[in-house]
């Protein structure tokens, strides 16, 4: 049974909604106050709000205070574990296919030299 890793579960869940990806593609470009979040998206406010949690949650993002503005900034670093889980996955499934891969051409080897024989 494969292990759980909360921490890929709450990051996956994170980035499962549109809306939350498209605020970390804007905060990619920099800090950005929450009103600033919420416009291209068309949702209110408390809406925004739930999705920034989810995203804090997940340690994606920081959110600071600043008077009655709030801003948030992007956090990179932990997208390292999902990172780091996906290179695992890919190199398996590259082993998979390599490995079959041999076969198929093992197989067409010995069908040609069939085939060639007297």
């Amino acid at each position: 049974m494969a292990k759980h890793d909360p921490d890929l579960s709450l990051l996956f869940h994170a980035l499962s909604d549109p809306t939350r990806r498209a605020m970390l593609e804007r905060l990619a470009c920099g800090p950005a106050a929450v009103t600033e979040l919420a416009g291209p998206s068309g949702l209110k406010l408390p809406t925004i709000l739930r999705h920034l949690s989810v995203l804090e949650q997940a340690g994606l993002i920081h959110s600071a205070k600043d008077g009655r503005i709030r801003s948030c900034r992007l956090n990179p670093q932990a997208l390292d574990p999902m990172k780091g889980w996906l290179d695992t996955q890919r190199a398996q499934w590259e082993a998979r296919l390599d490995r079959l891969d041999d076969y198929v051409t093992k197989l067409m080897t010995a069908r040609m030299e069939k085939d060639t024989a007297p």
